[in-house]
Formats: structure tokens, sequence, C-alpha cells
């Protein structure tokens, strides 16, 4: 039904789909934490811009289908402003356990090479004409690598937190 009601749809959508770490750490630990939020703020914010990259490539199908996603709404160009947006605050978010602890100087360090990885990525669809009518194939590749590339982000991220802690190397800042 919220795909179909508003542009915001995945923005509003991302919080269910961030909710699953939170339920995790809870039933593991019994409780809530900062952790636990900021885990769930990153997917949360990772969420727009993964999505809309797809859906710079993808605009016309959504269109056709009736679904305003924000391309379709508001245009490729305030699309792509939201995508530089977002990535900004996600690359903060995911610096933020790093404060609290739960980052150490492995994860730190992997985080920020995928952050600016991330962010060129950003920077260079925002600067392009993705999903504009007419967009360039290797604009729409720009957009394709950014798409491919949060979901490596993502999984990284987590993969590196969880390694970080079981292979014995968290270290948190501060501590050495």
């Amino acid at each position: 039904w919220l795909k179909r009601s508003t542009p915001q749809n995945i923005v509003i959508g991302g919080g269910a789909g961030a909710f699953p770490p939170v339920i995790g750490w809870a039933a593991v630990t019994g409780n809530v934490t900062l952790d636990a939020w900021i885990l769930f703020a990153i997917i949360f914010f990772w969420t727009p811009p993964h999505f809309w990259a797809l859906s710079l490539l993808a605009h016309g199908e959504y269109e056709k289908a009736g679904v305003p996603m924000l391309p379709v709404t508001h245009g490729a160009k305030a699309t792509r402003f939201q995508m530089l947006a977002y990535t900004l605050v996600l690359i903060a978010v995911s610096l933020a356990p790093l404060a609290t602890g739960l980052g150490g100087y492995v994860y730190g360090g992997v985080t920020i090479l995928l952050g600016l990885g991330f962010l060129s990525y950003a920077v260079r669809v925002w600067r392009s004409n993705a999903g504009d009518p007419g967009a360039t194939p290797q604009e729409m590749k720009l957009a394709r690598g950014m798409f491919l590339f949060s979901i490596l982000y993502l999984f990284l991220v987590f993969a590196v937190l969880i390694l970080e802690h079981a292979a014995g190397l968290h270290f948190p800042i501060g501590a050495l």
C-alpha cells in the first residue's frame, strides 16, 4: 500500500527494513541499547540511496506501473540530490560505532574507505544526468554502479563489525 501512496515510500519503508538488528539485539541481550539503534540507523540511511539508484534505472517501469517513486514524482535531478544527501548522513552514522565503542580500529578504517567509495559514486551520480531522458549509457552505468556498490557497502560494514569482534580484533578507539 505505502509503495503506491507516496514518493517517500523508500524512506518510510526503510524503517521497517532497518528493524532486524534491533530485534536481534533485543533477543540476544534482553534490552535495546544505543548501539542497536545505530545499527538501525545505518540500514535506514542506506536504504534511500540504494533503492533510488535502482529507481533511476527503472524510472520508466515505475511510471508505467503508477508507482510514485521519487524520480517519477520529482524528477531525476531531485532524486540524485537526495541520494547524495542520504549518503552523507549514512557515512556519518556508519562512523557512530566508533564513538560508542561498538566498532574499533579495523571497523573504522574499513568503514572510512567504504564511505569514500560510496561518496565517490554519490557525487558522480549527482553530477551526471542519470535517470534523465538524455542520460548517456555511461551515466546510467554510474547509477548501476552505485546500486551494486551499496550492496557491497552494507554487507562489508556489518561483516567487518562482526568479524572484528569474532576474531578478537576489536580494539575500541582510545583502548590502545
